[in-house]
């Protein structure tokens, strides 16, 4: 099968077409057709080199979501998925499994079908960076009425966390640049605020007390406490856990620890299909083309997911 992967790290020119053997579904397992696999910041950090499992051997395939159509499944799976259906998954990418291939197999909790009326270059937007949101505001554990602040509004954790925020209940303050405001306003946040390192600042003018809890899906670190209230909680992305002033818990948190929740998947693609979650999709490129849109990631501004074809 046809893989987009790498055998030494480094910048975008080192993604390649390689060829791999077809992987078999087994016991617990699905395996996926995959027609599209969406481009994240993630699939970068592993293409530049971080620490992998030191079993991990070239060639290294990433990708962690992906879409297709279900082309095995292992026997004595437990799943109501039949060969054929039209699928999304979040993949944890570890040496050369990674979502940038033709056939991918995953555990079964891992795969729900495709919302329905959606094409597979939308679907496959949906698994990781979703779940990255849901996690989040599980973790803030907020009640309906409360308020929650999101940093990086405009990307695709953050996006998505404005929308099941709503969803849950919550008043959403979130941050934008100016060209940014509308699309933020669209996602549903109550109050839209200029980003960058005032904007903690400009949480407090509106909300004097603090909020309750905030998202950091632009990785503000500490200015964020001067957002929340005291004994609230921040949720971070990239790890911080530095020490909170008045009682503010800082909660790092990594998506996989929701690889296997398979019920909130599935919520995740009945609240598409409710219009609760936009899935927003900038550019596809034939996967051949993988390091032009790692090159477009890197390059910022991109508004909307970027998306492999194969």
């Amino acid at each position: 099968m046809k893989v987009v992967g790498f055998t030494e790290f480094g910048g975008p020119e080192v993604l390649q077409v390689l060829e791999l053997p077809v992987p078999d579904a087994g016991r617990g397992e699905v395996r996926i057709r995959v027609s599209a696999a969406t481009v994240n910041a993630v699939d970068a950090l592993q293409r530049s080199g971080p620490a992998r499992s030191p079993d991990a051997r070239p060639p290294f395939v990433p990708g962690m979501e992906a879409a297709g159509v279900v082309d095995q499944i292992g026997a004595g799976t437990d799943t109501d998925l039949g060969v054929g259906d039209q699928v999304i998954a979040i993949v944890l990418a570890d040496g050369s499994h990674g979502a940038y291939a033709e056939q991918i197999v995953v555990p079964a909790e891992s795969v729900v079908r495709a919302p329905h009326g959606t094409s597979d270059v939308q679907a496959a937007t949906l698994p990781m960076n979703g779940l990255t949101a849901r996690l989040a505001l599980d973790t803030l554990g907020l009640a309906a009425g409360q308020t929650v602040a999101v940093t990086g509004a405009a990307g695709a954790v953050g996006g998505y966390a404005v929308q099941l925020a709503k969803a849950d209940g919550l008043r959403v303050v979130a941050d934008a640049s100016e060209q940014d405001e509308t699309l933020v306003k669209e996602l549903g946040a109550d109050i839209v605020l200029r980003r960058g390192a005032e904007y903690p600042d400009r949480v407090r003018a509106e909300v004097p007390e603090g909020v309750d809890g905030l998202v950091d899906a632009a990785s503000l670190g500490a200015l964020t406490a001067r957002a929340v209230r005291d004994k609230g909680r921040v949720v971070t992305l990239l790890g911080y856990d530095g020490p909170g002033e008045r009682g503010i818990v800082y909660q790092p948190i990594v998506v996989f620890r929701y690889a296997r929740e398979h019920a909130k998947l599935d919520r995740l693609r009945k609240q598409v299909e409710d219009g609760r979650i936009t899935l927003r999709v900038a550019r596809t490129f034939p996967a051949e083309q993988a390091a032009e849109a790692h090159r477009l990631l890197a390059a910022g501004g991109v508004r909307g997911r970027l998306v492999l074809t194969f």
